[in-house]
């Protein structure tokens, strides 16, 4: 099983992962301000904010693949609420960049996270599916 790197807890990612690199809370006048010059409803600022901050960061190739794969699989189900991830929750503390929770088509912004993992995490997704993923027990 893999687990969460220093929790020692099995590490069970959910689309929303792809989420928190915009979570502006407590950073509204940092990147807020940086991330209100995008709109992700333009496909040209919708791919920047993929590539620039949802796909960058430090992931080891198998934290890429299950992200992958659970993203694979919610796009699967037709009924999947992609909505429900970007409403706002008073009782979190949290929260996206203003218009992000009318965005006009949530799961049009899952597929191109999809489609963009699978360009550029290509090497490590063939890398990953390579292996036994029961034997993962750390990242």
């Amino acid at each position: 099983m893999f687990m969460h790197p220093g929790t020692g807890l099995a590490y069970t990612p959910t689309p929303s992962c792809f989420l928190g690199c915009f979570d502006i809370y407590d950073r509204e006048e940092t990147l807020g301000e940086e991330l209100g010059r995008f709109d992700p409803n333009e496909p040209v600022d919708r791919e920047r904010l993929i590539v620039e901050y949802a796909l960058k960061g430090r992931r080891s190739y198998r934290e890429k693949y299950l992200l992958y794969k659970c993203l694979e699989a919610a796009l699967l189900d037709e009924a999947y609420d992609f909505h429900a991830l970007l409403e706002h929750d008073s009782q979190e503390c949290s929260s996206f960049p203003d218009g992000w929770d009318e965005m006009d088509n949530p799961r049009l912004f899952f597929e191109e996270i999809y489609r963009l993992a699978s360009e550029l995490w290509t090497d490590d997704l063939r890398r990953a599916e390579s292996e036994d993923g029961s034997t993962w027990d750390y990242v």
